[in-house]
């Protein structure tokens, strides 16, 4: 994915994150994931920061997933553990971030688009922002224990059960009853809701902010169960391998599960 990126930078009290990769929808390459962990640990780093927003660029995805080409030479269980303990690291660093997170959503929120857009502190979207992460559907691929606890925790588990368990894209106006979204606006007001929402995070007092959070984030994640056999069972299955050849070859039927 030549020209993939992740643009970073500071003004004043805010942190910007741009997912810049609009020829794939803006899905993440492994350089994107590691770029990602880095401003969130230098994010954590600055006191100075009191409010970082994470947003797609191209007005048609947020993020659209993640680049799984490698996944093809993937033939054993532990590399998928592997993978997936990379990307809990660097979702583990947005989850440290001790001030005020905002997901700005402008088209798919789908995948790793999910799980990032979940791990912020709010979100605002647009009218056509979908979101889901409809992988048994596509690879046959799943989710650590943390992400499943990310997700479930902020979007709720019969919601993420419908992105799961049946592959549906959830449009934004599905989400905002529930608290999901902060806000639905149209693309030329986003600036501005984004602006003010900003403002007002920015303005409260870091220190409730920080311990609030991270109550929060050690809640979530207290007990969780040691998954590692099932990840390995999941990534190592001729079921993933034949998802993925079929998902790069473009095929858009089904892949024909076999549960093995």
């Amino acid at each position: 994915m030549n020209g993939a990126r992740l643009v970073y930078e500071k003004k004043g009290d805010a942190a910007h994150i741009r997912f810049d990769n609009p020829a794939a929808h803006n899905a993440l390459t492994s350089q994107m994931w590691h770029d990602l962990r880095d401003a969130a640990r230098d994010i954590a780093a600055d006191p100075k920061i009191r409010v970082a927003t994470f947003r797609g660029v191209g007005g048609k995805a947020f993020i659209s997933g993640t680049d799984i080409s490698k996944f093809a030479d993937y033939r054993t269980g532990e590399q998928g553990v592997d993978y997936e303990r990379d990307i809990d690291t660097c979702m583990g660093a947005i989850d440290d971030i001790p001030c005020t997170t905002i997901a700005i959503v402008d088209g798919w929120a789908v995948g790793g688009g999910l799980n990032i857009s979940s791990a912020c502190d709010f979100r605002i979207a647009t009218p056509n922002a979908r979101f889901g992460s409809p992988i048994g559907r596509t690879i046959g691929n799943c989710l650590s224990a943390m992400s499943v606890a990310r997700i479930g925790g902020a979007i709720g588990v019969q919601m993420a059960k419908r992105m799961v368990l049946l592959g549906e894209l959830v449009p934004a106006s599905e989400l905002l009853a529930s608290g999901f979204l902060q806000q639905i606006v149209e693309p030329h007001e986003l600036d501005e809701a984004a602006d003010a929402l900003c403002r007002r995070a920015a303005d409260n007092a870091p220190l409730t902010t920080r311990a609030t959070k991270e109550m929060l984030r050690r809640m979530r994640y207290a007990g969780l169960p040691d998954v590692e056999d099932l990840i390995a069972m999941v990534y190592g299955s001729a079921d993933f391998r034949r998802g993925v050849a079929n998902f790069l070859t473009g095929n858009k039927t089904l892949p024909g599960w076999t549960g093995e």
